[in-house]
């Protein structure tokens, strides 16, 4: 009798402890990025600004409804939510920083320096000039270099699709950018 009831004990406690274990499995990267989800599905940011058809593409033309109803995103929101963006297009607006050769050659979200060049923008949550180095932003160099004019504090437009989250950043893949000021 004893070992009956030892053996039904045991079984609880493993049970009990299996089932705590798979509750506590979900990560806080899940919990965060599901309630960011549902946050912005159920509240759409305020600051956003249609994208207008007048666009110079670079490498692919994105369908022209998809611009017609695609919303700015402020960057430094994707940046605090790299999941929520992954392998989706985004849309930009920003001030230009500098070309660079950031994240180029990292085998994980691999873009080669001889065939691409990095450039960053401005952090939007701030008045200085620092950049958001969380973002890697790609562009071919053919078409880099017709932004050669570019100078720092820029406005900007760019989209892209953001095609990884390695260290957690945000990569993006620019097929299109527009400098709209001085």
């Amino acid at each position: 009798m004893n070992k009956k009831i030892t053996y039904i004990l045991g079984l609880s406690v493993l049970f009990a402890g299996l089932g705590f274990a798979a509750a506590n499995f979900v990560s806080a990267e899940q919990v965060k990025t599901s309630s960011l989800i549902s946050a912005v599905t159920s509240n759409p940011p305020a600051q956003t600004k249609p994208v207008t058809t007048d666009t110079v593409t670079l490498q692919k033309t994105p369908t022209e409804s998809s611009q017609q109803s695609a919303n700015y995103i402020d960057p430094v929101s994707i940046v605090n939510s790299p999941m929520s963006y992954l392998n989706k297009r985004i849309n930009v607006e920003a001030r230009f920083d500098k070309f660079a050769t950031l994240g180029l050659d990292y085998k994980p979200a691999f873009r080669s320096s001889e065939n691409y060049i990095s450039f960053l923008i401005m952090r939007s949550d701030t008045t200085k000039n620092i950049p958001l180095s969380e973002m890697k932003l790609f562009m071919k160099r053919t078409d880099a270099e017709k932004f050669i004019e570019l100078k720092e504090g820029n406005k900007v437009q760019l989209s892209g699709v953001v095609f990884s989250n390695a260290l957690g950043d945000v990569w993006v893949d620019v097929d299109y950018l527009k400098k709209v000021e001085q």
